[in-house]
């Protein structure tokens, strides 16, 4: 590991799952006179960046809202550019993740999605399914309430076919039917761009996660500014409604 980066990190108080709303394409480019689509395109660096450093300090989930629900009613045009551009960098990027024992995972609405999108999408889930280094997800056509609800439906479901006692239900088991049932909740949220909203995003995954807000452009995120975050986190005291007495004694 880079020892700059142990030099100003508590290494001992990492996160084990950093999600991330990537905030800002659109001003970025606006910014500089050119279409939204302009900082779609250059925001690739800043999603290898924040790979990288999630390598280098061995956080092994890392997740990204790159598409919501909600996202379908943008421009038609920009919508359109944004499936052409996610079908593009998968190709493009799935053999280096592989070789990095990448372990790729999509949660949302994968079905509703375009079949150009769908096809790669699901070539290179299954390429890297037995991945172990680390875990990418990509937060794609997804809504937290609606995977909430989902999840509510299939339980009252099973209760309803005497598959599940309501006693029965609880958080460890709700979890189960959440998209992110094989993972652990999340440590630390970011956002870019100075937006402080959570925008729909992992509501139930982020109950007592820390987050971090940054007037950072997306596509200018670095290195530099994840290991601010990251920093951040590692100062900081997590009590779950605990006293800071009562941790410090555990």
């Amino acid at each position: 590991m880079n020892q700059s980066i142990t030099d100003t990190i508590n290494t001992s108080n990492l996160p084990q799952h950093v999600a991330i709303i990537m905030d800002g394409n659109g001003r970025w480019a606006k910014k500089q006179g050119f279409d939204r689509t302009f900082g779609h395109q250059n925001a690739l660096k800043a999603v290898r960046s924040a790979i990288e450093t999630c390598g280098e300090l061995s956080i092994p989930y890392l997740t990204l809202f790159a598409f919501s629900t909600e996202n379908w009613n943008r421009p038609k045009l920009e919508v359109n550019f944004l499936m052409k551009l996610l079908t593009q960098t998968i190709q493009n990027e799935i053999q280096e993740l592989n070789g990095k024992g990448i372990r790729l995972k999509v949660i949302g609405e994968l079905d509703n999605l375009p079949s150009s999108v769908q096809e790669p999408l699901r070539k290179a889930i299954k390429l890297t399914e037995e991945n172990t280094k680390a875990t990418l997800v990509i937060a794609l056509n997804y809504g937290s309430q609606h995977e909430i609800l989902q999840a509510t439906k299939k339980i009252a479901e099973e209760v309803k076919k005497g598959m599940l006692e309501i006693s029965a239900i609880n958080e460890k088991l709700f979890e189960n039917y959440l998209y992110t049932h094989d993972m652990p909740n999340v440590d630390l949220m970011i956002r870019t761009s100075g937006e402080h909203r959570i925008s729909n995003f992992l509501l139930w995954q982020i109950a007592y996660a820390e987050l971090y807000f940054t007037d950072v452009l997306w596509p200018d995120f670095r290195k530099e500014h994840f290991i601010e975050a990251i920093k951040s986190y590692s100062q900081r005291e997590r009590r779950y409604g605990k006293t800071g007495e009562q941790i410090k004694t555990e």
